[in-house]
């Protein structure tokens, strides 16, 4: 929290105002166990103690919360006003930062409570607030990273030929609680033609022997992401089938090597979309390379064309360059990385190559 209010100090922001989700989670460790219309609201000032607005009925939990010890907690019954609690503890003539989870019914309300007061997206004004990661923020992605390859590791074993994606996925939501996700928060499964489509939901559709099978799975790990994906092949691949995938884990090795402190994310991109287009596939790598990855699976830093910010040690992402081929099959190679002192570090370790199932 303290990290926080400098931050939005140096960026001209007079607070922060942070509702449930992954920001004050980050900020608190404070999770409410259901999310209501009742405010709740962390006013985290520039200048003074930070504070958490909360229903009198949620205090018992909040409490418990780790970072309550530093929290003033000041909470409301049914009946009182919570947004005429807030504009005290602030100025009232601020620019704040405001949590992109926040539900519009609340900052219409902080608005009409607030009126000379400016509001700005938390990601747009500090888009690099939750990037760079501490060593116990890098122990639970790693360890979310190696659950999520020993779930790879099992997949392979199970039957693909003549099942559902949906009986597939299902493996992979066994398999990630099984090896410590308390969350799941996606299992793609896309064989054959659904393989191109690079967030397809997994169906009815039965695995056909022949058929390449893109496998993209993740979740929450001691509170922190995993995402992981891996293409098989259910019996031999064709020459096409070797030849993309082989592109493909070229494309993201060169966007691994592309990482190192002061580099652009950008440049993650570029490394690996180059490979992609020289081989003649550059029409259907239809993505950007990385996201960002922490308390949510999806956040800054992007590693897209245009986005310059510096990769800094302690940022972790993905790299993930796919091809896409309409109606016919896709491939994709990812693995969350971690920037170091010297250049990168994979939190993922399966084999890259085309792994062969049944």
């Amino acid at each position: 929290m303290d990290r926080a209010a400098l931050t939005a100090s140096a960026a001209g922001l007079a607070g922060l105002l942070v509702s449930p989700g992954p920001d004050l989670v980050w900020l608190t460790g404070y999770r409410p166990t259901a999310m209501t219309e009742r405010l709740t609201l962390l006013v985290l000032p520039v200048a003074g103690d930070p504070v958490l607005v909360v229903p009198k009925l949620e205090c018992a939990d909040a409490v418990k919360a780790p970072g309550a010890p530093s929290l003033d907690l000041r909470d409301w019954t049914d009946g009182v006003d919570p947004y005429g609690l807030v504009s005290p503890l602030v100025d009232a003539a601020g620019t704040f930062g405001v949590s992109d989870s926040t539900w519009a019914l609340h900052l219409l309300a902080l608005q009409g409570e607030l009126p000379r007061a400016g509001f700005r997206a938390l990601t747009e004004a500090l888009p690099m607030l939750r990037a760079v990661k501490d060593e116990a923020e890098l122990a639970r992605l790693t360890a979310a990273g190696a659950a999520a390859d020993a779930t790879f590791e099992e997949i392979k074993k199970v039957a693909f030929a003549g099942r559902r994606e949906a009986d597939v996925a299902a493996d992979l939501d066994r398999l990630l609680r099984e090896f410590g996700h308390e969350q799941v928060d996606f299992t793609v499964v896309g064989s054959g033609p659904n393989g191109a489509d690079p967030h397809h939901e997994a169906d009815d559709r039965v695995i056909q022997h022949g058929d390449t099978v893109v496998l993209d799975f993740g979740g929450l790990m001691y509170g922190y992401g995993s995402d992981t994906t891996r293409t098989v092949q259910v019996g031999d691949p064709g020459e096409e089938v070797r030849r993309v995938h082989a592109v493909v884990r070229e494309a993201q090795q060169a966007g691994f090597e592309a990482v190192r402190p002061g580099a652009a994310c950008q440049d993650v991109d570029r490394a690996a979309r180059r490979v992609i287009e020289d081989a003649g596939y550059g029409e259907y790598f239809i993505h950007r390379t990385g996201h960002g990855i922490g308390t949510t699976t999806h956040e800054p830093p992007y590693m897209i064309e245009g986005e310059q910010q510096e990769l800094v040690p302690g940022m972790c992402f993905s790299i993930e360059p796919g091809v896409y081929l309409p109606g016919r099959f896709g491939v994709r190679i990812e693995d969350i990385v971690t920037v170091t002192q010297n250049g990168g570090v994979r939190l993922n370790n399966t084999d890259h190559g085309l792994t062969v199932v049944g």
